[in-house]
């Protein structure tokens, strides 16, 4: 199929100027260029020829059309070269506010840079919410979809299954609409695409009237207790999420947030674990100053489901991360083939922490089509030794064949991804379609997919 019949079999194909709000008007003055930004952690310095900051779609639109090369970029959280190019980066911080507001169809319609928590704040204030919210409120929605990140939950999908639909901005500026009822694969792909297939200019959120949550801690679960208990131990919140460093078979602390209008007994025996006397950081040495009120008390979603608040430096800082997901079935055979490896993974450790994803249907997502955990490590600041034991820890997983998060550190070749992903072909095809001169493609997708 020839890119017109492709793009008219798509649907809504519009100039760009024509989808334009009128919230934001189109700056006189040249965006703003840099070079040389380093990702969050600090870990990685983008290569990229420069950086602009578009003020509006069109100037986003002009900018795309006329480059050979280029990135999408948001809050540079991941730890990898993901959102890195040869040639310019086209950063969406300044495409952060909220389009429309629609009770009465329960959607919030948003620009792909604004940040969650800055969207939490003010959904909440008109008596709205999310399902659910990362570890951390400082990422952009755009970027949060595009690499299925996730908080965690039973019965949570991840941020992308947030999306009722969400506008694609091609290299060569067509403005695409995708949502599941029209456009469905277009969906389905663009929705967890790293970024490969376009830019996420709007993306519609289902909301629901806002809720509150407390959050409490537990201390030394025996990690033994998880082989016949996972998922009831994963059902006790709303949220739930386990912290081990590996060191004596026991997960440190167990962080349960409970929706105040779903509160059920709080228990004192918590399947052999303690209950916190006081609030703690997941690194139980580090001051939980920046970490969300736990102790029980109340608090709008949006200040609880994360572990960090919005105004503090998130997580630890100076680190680096990695994260694999195995189907939740495999739950404790995975966690124990890494145990195994205690040895060798602790000593690079700051904390490894434990999450449950519902299942989705987006291509390339870590929990598609399956109910799935994730087994996330944060990482001392030491690269070589990080390089090192991941090949031991990937071959441990690969009996659970674990996918790694796009925007974290791993070394699985494209080969090895491919059989993890059912429509990783159809993937590669939708994308040769929409983006034929490989406007997009960057390292990390030429050895993620095996693109060029």
């Amino acid at each position: 199929m020839n890119r017109k019949k492709f793009l008219t079999h798509l649907g809504t194909t519009v100039a760009a100027a024509s989808l334009v709000p009128n919230l934001i008007s189109c700056t006189q003055n040249k965006p703003k260029k840099i070079r040389g930004l380093k990702n969050w952690a600090g870990n990685y310095t983008y290569k990229a020829e420069e950086v602009q900051f578009p003020n509006s779609l069109e100037e986003l639109t002009q900018i795309l059309k006329g480059i050979s090369k280029g990135k999408a970029l948001g809050t540079q959280h991941c730890f990898n070269d993901i959102a890195d190019t040869q040639g310019m980066q086209l950063s969406t911080k300044n495409l952060n506010t909220i389009i429309e507001l629609n009770t009465a169809e329960g959607f919030v319609l948003v620009e792909s840079g604004i940040k969650y928590g800055d969207l939490g704040k003010q959904l909440h204030e008109k008596g709205w919410g999310l399902h659910n919210l990362a570890s951390l409120p400082h990422i952009s929605v755009g970027g949060s979809c595009a690499t299925a990140t996730h908080g965690s939950g039973i019965g949570n999908g991840n941020l992308a299954t947030a999306m009722q639909g969400f506008e694609l901005l091609t290299p060569q500026g067509d403005l695409l609409w995708a949502d599941p009822q029209s456009n469905s694969d277009l969906f389905y792909a663009a929705g967890v695409s790293m970024g490969a297939l376009g830019i996420m200019t709007k993306i519609k959120l289902a909301i629901q009237p806002t809720y509150e949550v407390s959050q409490r801690v537990y201390e030394n679960l025996p990690m033994e207790t998880l082989k016949d208990n996972f998922d009831a131990i994963m059902s006790s919140g709303y949220s739930v999420s386990f912290f081990t460093h590996w060191l004596d078979k026991n997960i440190n602390q167990v962080w349960v947030k409970s929706r105040v209008d779903a509160l059920g007994e709080i228990p004192t025996d918590f399947y052999g674990a303690t209950p916190a006397t006081e609030d703690l950081h997941p690194i139980k040495v580090n001051s939980p100053i920046n970490c969300t009120p736990q102790m029980g008390v109340a608090g709008p979603w949006h200040e609880r489901l994360p572990h960090f608040k919005m105004d503090f430096t998130p997580s630890n800082g100076d680190e680096l991360q990695s994260e694999f997901f195995v189907a939740r079935e495999n739950a404790f055979e995975a966690i124990m083939a890494i145990e195994a490896l205690h040895e060798k993974v602790s000593p690079l450790l700051y904390v490894t922490e434990i999450r449950c994803i519902a299942a989705d249907d987006f291509w390339m997502s870590t929990a598609y089509q399956r109910e799935s955990v994730a087994i996330h490590f944060t990482w001392k600041p030491d690269t070589p030794g990080v390089l090192a034991v991941l090949p031991e820890l990937q071959a441990a997983l690969q009996p659970f064949e674990g996918r790694p998060h796009w925007g974290k550190i791993y070394t699985l070749p494209a080969n090895e991804l491919k059989a993890r992903y059912p429509k990783f072909d159809d993937f590669l095809a939708l994308k040769e379609q929409l983006d034929p001169k490989g406007v997009l493609n960057n390292t990390y997708l030429n050895r993620a997919l095996e693109i060029s």
